[in-house]
């Protein structure tokens, strides 16, 4: 699967002169694969562990900001490291990269959050980290800030303490909080091009999306991505005008082609406003998506983790009927962003509209004729490489195209959908993914040919005339894991072959155990304040510093304090804030913990706080016992848990014991 997918984003970038900012006739769809303070459910060791269900679906998975941040907790928009620490709220660089990989290797590319507007600063108001990379040390310099940066706050702090700025100002949108960047820079131009080249060839993202690109000429944006050559790369330019957009858009031209797609705030703004106001007819309104000269580089969205619904009145989301809101979304051109929160919530429909975008053959480029426009009704019939689909939207009985032109798919609150009967395939009505019962499978011929029927198997094997065969409509019961691969027959021939994949959620819930030692420290007893993951696990104590522990376990004669947690679900972790005495001092926070792991408190200390050496349970496994050694197991507090059986090896001897950690030959073993 590498191979084919590096194959195929070569014969993008060949195809469209090095992607011009979003290739054209692109029939992926991109999932935000976050939401505001999503740090557990999105930490990337578990989103790497959905690959699978993502595969297939979704192409492209945007995550955050991905270094190291000026705040211990951070979403990534207060950027402190570009080159050097990769230990974000996240995860760490390890994580980060076996992310990466695990996509890749899936089919689907990973959009780095690049934000280059503004960044934090180390110690005062001017100072930046000194970071070197492949031999190379980059450090912007208080002259790469925008003379006129805070209103000139900035610049009256610089000047009282024998600091320069650039004397250039801000060549877009001013922000307050830190430091806008001059990027008339030649400094700030070398590190953001060697920044975005490592993120592409080391890292391994497929593109980027640029935060805030209102805070800089669109010039820049097109002079990075002349030098990086991205297949993929959008920008957040903030407006609901979708000639600005366009504008915006034009103004990232570099030897006259346009070098960024856009999100289309337009259309979110349009679909927001036809749902919050019960007037779909508003859907008709105009966005960078409905021009078809510009739609190739509409990344359309109806929800990000800037308009969802927030503690900030600010936020102005959209208040019912999300699904219809995807839907009409999932069928039109431009290149659909799914919001994390949505997929969450209903991911199998989701899911199924994928499929029926992909069924037809729907791209960014495709094109579309509206059907009805009235207040309680909006449909449009697109046409893909494949088939016309029909989405409709509001009261689904507004309009009914005709029966044999058209077979209904997929419906639900005030959504449906209707595939050509041309588009010769199988549709199935549950897409790929995990289920927690059996259900029936209902699998309809779109076919031109009335009596076609439909040949199938479901271990995997491409099926033949003489497999098992339904008539359109017909259902099959999935109980088990399984592979279902679905065909139309036709006089005898079997026609284009569908796969689905389908899992049962197994998940069964499992004890963590978390040992800390304080010898660089020399405290004598530590604190455990938690909290996270699903709610359960806040400390006994409630109250600052939490649960107090005074016994240690000895180790590999080290002393260790010791606590168990339950790990309930594949998305529940443990946050941990590690302290002594009254709660002074402490740790920093150390997140995203679920499995069992060594922490080692720290004598350095960052931003008062000592830090924390985090040691995996697996990389402290017993090695040191000969492999057919006689040696008994003990549980860590000392009790003989099973004498040694001669001529096994340690695997053999372990057989059996419940998850846990255990001393066997004077050394650890962890059984999962």
């Amino acid at each position: 699967m590498k191979k084919i997918y590096t194959t195929f984003l070569a014969l993008l970038v060949c195809s469209n002169l090095l992607a011009q900012g979003w290739p054209s006739n692109y029939g992926g769809v991109m999932l935000q694969g976050f939401y505001w303070d999503s740090y557990d459910a999105t930490r990337w060791s578990y989103l790497e562990s959905k690959a699978d269900q993502l595969s297939g679906y979704f192409d492209l998975v945007w995550i955050p900001q991905s270094a190291r941040a000026a705040a211990s907790t951070s979403m990534g928009y207060d950027p402190l490291y570009w080159f050097s620490n990769y230990n974000s709220s996240f995860g760490n660089e390890q994580q980060l990269r076996s992310m990466i990989k695990t996509f890749r290797d899936k089919g689907i590319g990973t959009i780095a959050d690049v934000v280059i507007n503004h960044r934090g600063n180390a110690t005062s108001w001017v100072d930046f980290p000194a970071e070197t990379y492949n031999g190379v040390t980059y450090q912007l310099q208080s002259t790469d800030i925008v003379r006129n940066d805070d209103n000139g706050a900035t610049k009256n702090w610089a000047d009282a303490n024998g600091y320069s700025l650039s004397e250039n100002n801000d060549s877009g949108e001013g922000w307050d909080g830190m430091r806008d960047l001059d990027h008339l820079s030649a400094n700030v131009q070398t590190n953001v091009k060697a920044y975005l080249s490592m993120l592409l060839h080391d890292f391994g993202y497929a593109g980027f999306r640029y935060d805030m690109v209102k805070g800089y000429s669109a010039y820049f944006t097109g002079l990075y991505n002349q030098s990086a050559q991205p297949t993929f790369s959008v920008g957040e330019y903030w407006d609901g005008n979708p000639a600005t957009v366009i504008s915006w858009l034009d103004g990232t031209k570099a030897d006259g082609a346009i070098q960024s797609a856009a999100f289309d705030f337009p259309f979110r703004y349009t679909v927001r406003d036809a749902i919050n106001n019960s007037d779909w007819s508003r859907l008709g309104n105009s966005s960078v998506m409905s021009n078809s000269s510009y739609r190739r580089y509409a990344v359309t969205f109806v929800e990000n983790h800037d308009t969802e619904r927030r503690s900030n009145a600010a936020q102005d989301p959209i208040t019912t009927d999300t699904l219809a809101a995807n839907a009409f979304m999932l069928a039109m051109p431009g290149t659909p962003c799914v919001f994390y929160k949505h997929y969450l919530a209903r991911p199998n429909e989701i899911k199924s509209m994928i499929d029926a975008r992909k069924t037809a053959g729907i791209t960014n480029t495709s094109d579309y004729i509206n059907l009805k426009s009235e207040k309680g009704c909006y449909a449009n019939v697109i046409t893909g490489s494949d088939g016309q689909l029909v989405v409709v939207v509001g009261n689904v009985m507004g309009y009914i195209p005709a029966s044999a032109d058209y077979k209904e798919i997929l419906s639900g609150t005030k959504y449906k959908y209707y595939l050509s009967r041309n588009a010769e395939t199988v549709w199935a009505d549950k897409p790929s993914g995990e289920y927690n019962q059996a259900f029936g499978l209902r699998l309809t011929a779109l076919s031109a040919t009335d009596d076609a029927s439909i040949v199938y198997t479901l271990d995997g094997t491409t099926p033949t005339a003489s497999s098992p065969v339904v008539t359109s409509g017909a259902s099959v019961t999935i109980t088990d894991d399984c592979t279902l691969k679905a065909a139309l027959l036709v006089g005898g021939t079997v026609g284009k072959v569908i796969t689905r994949h389908y899992t049962f959620n197994k998940f069964e819930p499992y004890d963590i155990h978390i040992y800390v030692n304080t010898d660089q420290v020399g405290w004598s007893n530590v604190n455990f304040w938690t909290w996270g993951g699903d709610g359960t696990h806040a400390p006994a104590n409630t109250s600052w510093p939490g649960d107090k522990e005074t016994t240690t376990t000895v180790i590999d004669g080290k002393n260790w304090y010791a606590k168990t947690y339950r790990i309930n679900s594949e998305t529940d972790c443990v946050n941990f804030v590690f302290s002594t005495g009254s709660g002074s001092p402490q740790t920093v926070d150390v997140n995203n913990i679920n499995g069992d792991t060594f922490f080692e408190i720290s004598s350095q200390t960052e931003g008062g706080k000592h830090q924390v050496n985090i040691i995996p349970a697996s990389i402290a496994q017993a090695t040191a016992a000969p492999a057919t050694a006689t040696v008994d197991i003990y549980s860590i507090d000392g009790r003989l848990i099973r004498k040694g059986t001669p001529g096994q090896d340690l695997e053999q001897q372990a057989q059996g014991l419940p998850s846990g950690l255990y001393i066997i030959g004077k050394k650890k073993l962890v059984v999962r």
